[in-house]
């Protein structure tokens, strides 16, 4: 099969396409036809041996997949071959990846490869995180960050799901409008100077009771510090330069709580719940309260642009690599 492999992760221009065997699946878990393949800021930090796990090498990018199953492990119930699915798995930039059966869905027939591939990981994340961590309640209002990626165009979506009403903030004019096009209630900007106060007209009176931050960059402190008593602040990533730091005193005195959302560790230490929530977003899609927001499709040959574009950071919604394209 063909696969996009590097022998050493120094630098992104260490990848190329190979020809290696394709995996076998082992008890419990599926084998994949890769249609498509969601391409993350994270995943190219693993690929260039930046993130907090590092991979062995010879390494295959990619964790989130969606294609036709191609083969079923020992112990494997309600999947079955030739069934059109997404996954959270590893090694998915090829032909043919393998992935746990417990991180394995069905695609909904209403979502193309490219929306099954953009949905598991930033779907499970804001649903873990808005609902486990931040404990949302409907009509609470909820802050995202970072608005227009990836994952914050999927808290957006999954805030609504949940009754909540959401203030996306983003950079651009281009990306505030995306965002308000993908559900978000109102939009703000990121200028630092004067951003509380544009905050609080449009708060309007109104408490802020979460704030979902993949970003962690200048506008950190200044959502905290406008959260309401009782407020909930989800760190989710950190895209935005160095991380900061916040005074201890400030929880107390907003009575609020800074709270980390890590989707890896949750899977690991809390499979069954992470298996509903992935349920649980799959019936969401196919009843049309979501829909995976699909940004810039690369095709096959193209890999290497796909990881540098989502390193970047500018782009809307999910990055996808289009496997079954060149």
């Amino acid at each position: 099969m063909r696969a996009i492999q590097a022998d050493r992760i120094e630098s992104l221009a260490d990848y190329a396409e190979v020809d290696t065997t394709a995996p076998e699946p082992r008890a419990g878990q599926v084998r994949i036809k890769v249609a498509a393949v969601g391409v993350g800021y994270v995943d190219a930090l693993v690929a260039l041996g930046r993130y907090q796990v590092k991979p062995p090498t010879p390494h295959i990018p990619g964790a989130e997949l969606a294609g036709v199953v191609d083969a079923v492990g020992d112990g494997v119930d309600g999947l079955a071959v030739g069934q059109r699915v997404a996954a959270l798995g590893a090694r998915a930039f090829a032909q043919f990846a393998v992935a746990p059966a417990a991180t394995t869905i069905v695609l909904p027939p209403n979502l193309t490869f490219e929306q099954g591939a953009a949905l598991p990981l930033n779907g499970l994340t804001a649903l873990h995180g808005l609902a486990d961590r931040g404990a949302v309640r409907s009509g609470e209002t909820l802050l995202v960050l970072g608005a227009a990626g990836g994952v914050g165009i999927a808290a957006v979506q999954v805030g609504g799901v949940l009754g909540a009403r959401v203030i996306a903030a983003a950079s651009t004019a281009e990306k505030r409008a995306f965002a308000l096009d993908h559900g978000a209630d109102a939009a703000i900007d990121t200028v630092p100077e004067g951003w509380r106060e544009r905050l609080k007209t449009i708060l309007g009176g109104a408490r802020l009771n979460l704030v979902f931050d993949p970003v962690c960059g200048p506008l950190f402190e200044p959502a905290f510090r406008s959260l309401g008593w009782g407020g909930r602040h989800l760190v989710a990533g950190f895209v935005g330069g160095p991380i900061p730091a916040l005074g201890a005193n400030l929880t107390l005195m907003k009575g609020a709580a800074l709270t980390g959302v890590d989707v890896r560790q949750f899977m690991l230490f809390e499979a069954p719940r992470a298996r509903t929530h992935l349920q649980t977003l799959a019936a969401w899609c196919a009843d049309g309260r979501l829909s995976p927001a699909v940004g810039r499709v690369f095709a096959w040959p193209r890999f290497g642009e796909a990881l540098t574009f989502a390193l970047g950071g500018q782009g809307l919604g999910k990055t996808v690599l289009r496997v079954d394209d060149g």
